[in-house]
């Protein structure tokens, strides 16, 4: 049933009070920041110690021998050109520092560079974060080395020293007297023809010498972007704003071909959307050998893949969609009441196309439906898609999960908590989480969860571990978004304190998707390699689409409920079925976050 008005109005009463309670805390917060302003920035003088290391990361358990096969994790990889490796040893040069030394920034030189290998860039981090970064150095691939520039047909090598450098920024005030402990930071100027990679720092207004570092072709690289800030120096710590950036590159997914460099960017006025100064590799390798095989890729799972635990309260569990087929959900067609069975394998599902409307898949009627709505555990299964991932110096391993139905949202109101009847649920709901493995090493880097209409990628280092290098990840209670702790998770407004619970706790009830999975698609490796079952190719939705009419609510709550909506995930406009992994923007492009 629809859910009652009285439940409505209680709601938006309590989001009224909420909102303007909302305007004056935010007064007050104004008010105290503007008489106790922020945390000041200040120089290290160099004779005082370097901050403390941060203490290094490694996974739980060693690697495993992977099964041998082309260039996995084998520690470098052929990019056409050139040659990339993995350098992990750095020399502290300058930190960013506040008053709490664990908010600052830190600055490194790679060293211990593989012999006719270059650095293309420094390498930063918050002091805050494990460590266990890189950056790639490279080389030009001797056998191709002094080759033909395509567009110019003129023989230019891979990679030169640049002609100068700009000072970009400087922790400096202007005054020479003042000079010890700061920071100044150097973008390298390109050859005409060229690209600069990454940065320099060093603690001297003097140049770096040339030689400290390469720029690469312009046909070897790719454009890239700005990602997350690393640090933010605002016109109250200095004279002129600056910020660092980690970046990535601009075309992502498994048919781009820029791959990160893992230096950083750093400007005074960079604005969405400008081009940046630096740009990042390109992989013109066209067979991806870093990419594993098919042996390597179960190999993979078996050693990371995670257990996914529902909630203790859990009534809509996952299931295999063979036995979702298999226990009476049926197709439908647009004009068409009556349903039609499904083989087990959905070969007889309409594919390809595009999601038009025309079919759709539902719940059997009668007895039957209640019993599919609460899945089948002991079936359920992982379908795995595996892809490239920065251009092949990644590998994500996309695992999915199918529920016969999603269950009603519980609304979150301040303190509040609302039970709804009917918002949130739909038929068919297709979650998922993603691990990224480096290409150099075979070593699990991070892990994506997926939730709703969003999502967060989770470095290694902050996850939960039940087995060796095995992760943990949550299902939240009705809704089966992915999460990396247990807790209660808000999505909506916070600032309103308005949104949908996601509860996610540790129960019996369980996946472990290092054993119990299916690979479904692996396109890199080429026709047949991977059998794609049947129901992948269905493009339409998993469920019939029923749209929540708000219009029999008296005008002034019709137009309340309609702007507080817009805050509100759109999972509670209504019941729609989602479409299959296949029809996804992340099957193809990257994740979202």
């Amino acid at each position: 049933m629809m859910p009652t008005i009285l439940e409505i109005i209680v709601v938006v009463v309590i989001i009224i009070i909420i909102t303007k309670s909302f305007r004056l805390q935010s007064l007050l917060l104004r008010s105290k920041q503007e008489m106790f302003g922020c945390q000041r920035f200040y120089r290290k003088r160099t004779d005082q110690l370097a901050p403390s290391e941060p203490q290094t990361f490694s996974l739980r358990a060693p690697l495993p021998p992977w099964p041998q096969g082309q260039g996995f994790a084998l520690g470098k990889i052929n990019l056409g050109e050139l040659e990339a490796v993995k350098v992990s040893r750095f020399k502290f040069i300058w930190s960013s520092n506040t008053q709490d030394e664990k908010k600052g920034v830190t600055f490194y030189k790679p060293i211990g560079i593989p012999d006719g290998f270059y650095s293309l860039g420094y390498y930063c981090q918050s002091n805050d974060q494990p460590f266990r970064g890189f950056v790639l150095v490279a080389r030009e691939i001797p056998s191709k080395s002094e080759s033909t520039h395509i567009s110019t047909g003129i023989a230019s090598p891979a990679l030169r020293e640049p002609v100068d450098y700009t000072l970009v920024w400087s922790s400096n005030d202007g005054s020479e007297e003042r000079l010890q402990g700061c920071g100044f930071f150097w973008l390298p100027q390109p050859p005409e023809g060229y690209k600069s990679i990454g940065y320099l720092v060093t603690c001297s207004p003097k140049k770096p010498k040339l030689d400290k570092v390469r720029c690469v072709r312009a046909d070897l690289t790719e454009r890239c972007e700005n990602y997350q800030v690393i640090l933010d120096v605002g016109t109250r710590f200095s004279e002129f704003p600056f910020q660092v950036w980690s970046t990535r590159p601009s075309h992502r997914g498994m048919l781009g071909r820029g791959v990160s460099v893992w230096t950083f960017s750093c400007n005074s006025c960079w604005v969405p959307g400008q081009e940046l100064s630096i740009a990042c590799l390109k992989n013109l390798d066209p067979t991806l050998h870093a990419m594993p095989n098919c042996d390597q890729i179960h190999a993979l799972i078996n050693h990371y893949g995670p257990t996914v635990f529902f909630h203790p309260d859990e009534i809509y569990m996952p299931s295999s969609v063979s036995w979702f087929f298999e226990n009476g959900a049926l197709l439908f067609r647009k004009g068409d009441s009556v349903g039609q069975s499904i083989d087990v394998d959905g070969s007889n599902l309409p594919s390809g196309g595009r999601n038009d409307g025309e079919f759709w898949i539902d719940l059997p009627s009668g007895d039957r439906k209640n019993s599919v709505k609460s899945g089948n555990l002991g079936s359920a299964k992982l379908y795995v898609h595996v892809k490239p991932a920065l251009g092949g110096t990644f590998t994500d391993i996309a695992m999915w999960i199918f529920c016969p139905f999603n269950g009603p949202a519980t609304l979150k109101v301040g303190v509040m908590n609302y039970s709804l009847s009917k918002i949130g649920q739909h038929v068919g709901d297709w979650e998922h989480f993603t691990l990224r493995i480096c290409n150099f090493t075979g070593e699990l880097w991070s892990i994506y969860f997926s939730q709703h209409s969003g999502g967060v990628w989770v470095n290694a280092y902050d996850l939960e571990y039940i087995q060796g290098n095995k992760a943990i990840v949550y299902s939240s209670k009705n809704g089966h978004a992915t999460f990396p702790h247990p807790g209660t998770y808000m999505q909506g407004s916070g600032k309103l304190g308005l949104g949908i619970r996601n509860d996610v706790a540790r129960s019996n009830f369980f996946v472990d998707s290092s054993t119990c999975y299916e690979l479904v698609a692996a396109e890199y490796l080429g026709d047949g390699v991977v059998s794609e079952p049947g129901w992948l190719q269905f493009m339409r939705k998993w469920g019939p689409t029923i749209v929540y009419d708000i219009s029999i609510l008296p005008l002034v709550l019709r137009y309340s409920m309609a702007n507080i909506f817009i805050k509100l995930p759109v999972e509670l406009y209504g019941e729609e079925g989602p479409t299959g992994p296949k029809e996804k923007n992340n099957w193809v492009g990257d994740e979202r976050g």
